[in-house]
């Protein structure tokens, strides 16, 4: 084990220097990360300076995904850099030290690289739009231009951790349901696959009439094994052609329509959409982005066309000198109390914390909707599993009962 020496930052920005053992330099990274400090320089005390991270050749890197999650994490600590007064460059090696991920490391050290040629933070990172899209990088240019960059890292921290929050209760929510409906889903077919053929040979060796349900339970069953072949197949063209047919203008805006329009669902979707929409707003707005590029910005960030384009539609108005909320109203696609709190904040001149406060309260609305949904969706899938095995139990128990009459 080799004795390292490391100088950085804690938490709250102070530096600290000190030692620390370890096998490597990597290792010695990690340990100080899990002390809450983050190093700017290390190298081994007997020997030559580390240069951190080995070159290795990764082939994970290659399908390698970098999760808003990621994101964030690396956002916050380049907040902190930042705010301690660190360069940009220097900041970025010590980013570039400490993500555990190579794809996103090979992405820093690319804008660090194009930094050192003179490029601005904000325009190195548009040249990975994959992990940096326009609403961070118009962010970040603002905060260069306004010297404020520090300030508006930590609301793209903010940011990016409620958009991380929003997705994983709409996730986790529907999780349970899609998992129960599988497994009730592989147990019917298991019905009429696997039992239902057994207790068909039993009843073909009487000479007699069934009862109709038990006709049309072996019909299902002779349909399932017949043509399972054929049921994959269309199964595999159905969902190959809808993900073509969304992916077209026509049928990306009929089915993003749909989203809209469908029971229960349909107003989850606004309020996720409506959601996305102002906090993107107050965030972009709150940096110093101005307000048409911040609605340009917004309209691909929302996740449904036709919500789009009443953005599009509004900045266009807006241009002509119209007010935010009154474009947003003539849409129709915004909820009345969004349009009434966001006609609100122009007055008063607090627009940003007002579209704040809108998102925050779609967003309790999306968790108590989608919790209400899910306590719904539960007794409801044991209800129609309890039906389909009634109607199985009942196909088997009718010719049982008349089994004196199937004999004779």
């Amino acid at each position: 084990m080799a004795v390292f020496q490391y100088k950085g930052l804690d938490g709250g920005g102070g530096g600290v220097a000190g030692i620390i053992d370890a096998d490597n330099a990597k290792v010695a990274r990690t340990k100080l990360r899990k002390q809450g400090l983050f190093p700017t320089e290390i190298w081994e005390q007997k020997g030559g300076r580390s240069k951190g991270l080995s070159m290795e050749v990764n082939l994970g890197k290659m399908f390698e995904r970098i999760s808003q999650k990621d994101v964030s994490a690396m956002t916050g600590q380049l907040s902190t850099l930042v705010g301690a007064g660190i360069p940009i460059v220097e900041a970025l090696t010590a980013l570039i030290d400490q993500v555990e991920k190579p794809k996103l490391e090979s992405v820093l050290r690319d804008i660090r690289e194009r930094v050192n040629q003179g490029a601005t933070l904000a325009d190195a990172m548009r040249a990975h739009s994959e992990v940096f899209p326009d609403l961070y990088t118009n962010m970040v240019g603002a905060g260069e231009t306004s010297g404020a960059l520090e300030v508006v890292l930590q609301r793209l921290t903010e940011y990016t951790e409620a958009q991380v929050r929003l997705q994983g209760k709409v996730v986790s929510a529907l999780t349970y349901p899609a998992l129960m409906g599988a497994v009730s889903g592989l147990i019917i077919i298991g019905l009429f696959v696997g039992v239902i053929p057994r207790i068909k040979r039993i009843f073909e060796s009487f000479d007699s009439t069934l009862p109709l349900i038990t006709r049309v339970v072996m019909g299902i069953s002779d349909f399932f094994l017949g043509y399972w072949l054929l049921l994959i197949i269309l199964g595999i063209v159905g969902i190959f052609g809808f993900s073509r047919w969304v992916r077209t203008e026509t049928g990306r805006r009929r089915w993003h329509t749909l989203l809209l329009r469908l029971p229960i669902l349909g107003k989850v979707n606004r309020k996720v959409a409506v959601s996305r929409f102002c906090r993107t707003m107050s965030t972009l707005l709150d940096s110093g982005v101005p307000i048409l590029t911040a609605l340009g910005i917004v309209k691909t960030v929302v996740g449904n066309e036709i919500i789009a384009d009443a953005v599009a539609s509004a900045s266009i108005n807006i241009s002509e000198g119209q007010s935010v909320a009154e474009p947003l109203k003539t849409s129709g696609q915004f909820p009345p109390l969004v349009t009434h709190m966001i006609a609100i904040g122009e007055k008063t001149g607090e627009l940003e914390p007002m579209l704040g406060k809108v998102a925050d309260a779609y967003d309790l609305e999306v968790e108590r909707t989608l919790d209400a949904l899910t306590s719904i969706l539960e007794p409801v899938m044991i209800v129609v599993m309890g039906g389909v095995v009634a109607v199985v139990a009942l196909s088997i128990l009718l010719p049982m009962l008349n089994m004196s009459a199937i004999a004779k």
